[in-house]
């Protein structure tokens, strides 16, 4: 159960506090943005390393496939909130990006239930990507200089992906699982 892979896993959920009293430490320390843009860059590697080496060394688990995709959103959901309290990112956006994550995780539950996997798919992964280019670029936000106006486009384009990516799942598996007759237990 503890392979490599859901250690990765496991180790991406515990940087996530230290991700956050890094960039809300008040006051403000020398090279702030860099030291929490490195902890969450190292948060963010560990995820395409847990899937990669569990492909690779054929070690997927089903606390694999729990574990990461929760790792996932606590590491995205809190880098977005402490961005809110920062006041670099708007909370409306960040509100539209937390609430995909769980509009999907409950319809991946309900199709677990049914017994129907729904694997992530390419446009989810393009979110995921994005989502971590936008959190980074809005972690040194105040240290981008000329291109500081990057960061408010990758977040918009963020929650863009997101959305479609969101209505690509309950579009492909919604007429699925509305069409799985209901049984009284």
């Amino acid at each position: 159960m503890l392979n490599l892979p859901n250690l990765l896993s496991f180790s991406r959920i515990l940087l996530v506090p230290l991700l956050v009293v890094v960039l809300l430490t008040e006051p403000r320390f020398n090279n702030q943005e860099w030291v929490g843009l490195g902890v969450f860059l190292l948060a963010s590697l560990t995820d395409f390393l847990d899937g990669f080496i569990a492909r690779r060394r054929r070690q997927i688990t089903k606390l694999g496939k729990l574990l990461d995709p929760a790792a996932d959103k606590i590491l995205t959901a809190a880098a977005y909130i402490s961005l809110v309290e920062l006041k670099v990112a708007p909370s409306w956006i960040v509100t539209v990006l937390i609430s995909r994550e769980f509009a999907v995780s409950a319809l991946r539950a309900f199709a677990a239930s049914e017994q129907v996997v729904i694997a992530a798919s390419g446009s989810a992964k393009i979110k995921t990507t994005v989502q971590i280019i936008s959190i980074a670029l809005l972690i040194i936000y105040n240290q981008l200089g000329e291109f500081s106006h990057l960061a408010p486009w990758s977040l918009w384009l963020a929650m863009i992906t997101s959305v479609y990516s969101g209505a690509e799942y309950f579009l492909r598996y919604g007429k699925q699982l509305l069409a799985v007759p209901v049984t009284e237990g």
